[in-house]
């Protein structure tokens, strides 16, 4: 019976101790997701930004939430104006993470300076283009680091989430991204039925990787609401705004919404498509006999939109065991 007692005792102890061991190592990680997009320079764009970080935050009240801009030029703009006494008394308000906001690399190595060992990079680019693939071969290229001794590895994991539309690849199908990209326009698909309007979208696009995920986006949209006339242009890249054009002139259309297919209605919001110049799209399409009403709010002020990038998190943690 002692020799039963004794076991028992030692069987609780070891319990007890693999437990506390455990428990050691789950306190040790420490987590935080960083949100890296391109940034804009318009303090009244900002909301955007901050829409997505606030929903992130909410979503995961537990991790460190850290904003990135990937633009040199934007993070730039801000540094000048940490020191800019007249820029600071005209925007009291600007958040600490906008005025001293850091690159990719820069913000992924202070988290990992603090502890954070367990790092989730969600890009809030809109699809797998210039931008988002250069952020991957950041995230791959630190991940590429081998110490001699594993403890001394800089993370124990490092990850990338996809952007709005989905990237290809065999873990998570991209054409099944654009159906809850899509359904988070239905408010635009309202305003534009409110107004009798074609609604029309103007996105980023770029002049290296293919944009077809406009393409497929608009075929998405359009067999979602098919009783509105729904065109995605974009800046660089196809279909541009001739193109647009050309499909407003084939359907007859007499009137449109026009909206930025961009995270924040920034410089090209407000100057290439909504603009007074000659070659704005707005004046473009004005040009051609069409009442035009511009809407200058970028997408990720849209709850929905935010919706999504919190359940991109989700997914990649999921997928790399990543308690979260």
């Amino acid at each position: 019976m002692k020799h039963f007692i004794s076991l028992f005792i030692i069987l609780i102890l070891s319990l007890v101790m693999i437990t506390s061991s455990f428990a050691m190592n789950q306190k040790s990680d420490k987590k935080a997701i960083v949100l890296a997009g391109f940034g804009t320079s318009y303090p009244s764009a900002l909301v955007a930004i901050t829409n997505i970080q606030d929903t992130v935050q909410k979503a995961f009240p537990e991790i460190k939430v850290k904003v990135a801009f990937t633009s040199n030029i934007i993070r730039k703009i801000w540094h000048k104006r940490q020191n800019d006494q007249k820029f600071l008394s005209e925007n009291p308000n600007i958040p600490k993470d906008i005025l001293y906001v850091k690159g990719p690399l820069a913000t992924i190595a202070d988290l990992q300076d603090e502890g954070y060992n367990i790092i989730i990079v969600q890009p809030t680019h809109i699809y797998f283009g210039e931008e988002y693939n250069d952020l991957t071969s950041y995230v791959n290229a630190l991940n590429s680091i081998k110490t001699i001794k594993a403890k001394f590895m800089p993370f124990k994991k490092l990850v990338i989430g996809r952007p709005l539309l989905g990237k290809s690849g065999i873990e998570h199908d991209y054409h099944e991204d654009l159906v809850p990209a899509a359904r988070a326009f239905a408010a635009d698909v309202a305003l534009a039925k409110k107004n009798n309007a074609a609604l029309v979208y103007m996105g980023h696009g770029n002049e290296y990787y293919s944009t077809g995920a406009y393409t497929e986006f608009q075929q998405t949209l359009r067999k979602m609401y098919p009783k509105t006339n729904i065109f995605v242009g974009t800046v660089e890249g196809y279909p541009s705004l001739g193109n647009v054009v050309d499909g407003l002139l084939h359907t007859k259309v007499k009137k449109i919404v026009l909206k930025p297919f961009m995270i924040v209605a920034g410089d090209h919001a407000n100057n290439d498509m909504a603009g007074d110049e000659d070659d704005s799209w707005k004046m473009v399409i004005q040009d051609k006999g069409i009442k035009v009403i511009p809407v200058t709010k970028g997408i990720g002020e849209n709850p929905a939109i935010a919706a999504i990038y919190v359940n991109h998190i989700k997914d990649v943690a999921k997928d790399n065991d990543i308690e979260l």
